[in-house]
């Protein structure tokens, strides 16, 4: 059978060459006027997935 990429995790993830899984921040979408410049500026950079999903995210995502 073909193994297919779920949708849903291939919009939020992208995996790096180096096989790292990059995600966005939370707390970025409203309510930003009680936020300082710094802190919506660091909310903008990608983060890492944490150890304990990778393997999760990884099998959602078969050709990652």
């Amino acid at each position: 059978m073909k193994l297919k990429t779920n949708k849903s995790a291939g919009k939020r993830f992208k995996v790096t060459k180096t096989g790292k899984i990059l995600r966005r921040k939370a707390y970025n979408r409203h309510l930003k006027t009680t936020k300082s410049a710094k802190r919506k500026r660091n909310l903008r950079k990608p983060d890492l997935v944490s150890p304990t999903e990778v393997k999760k995210i990884k099998a959602l995502l078969p050709y990652g």
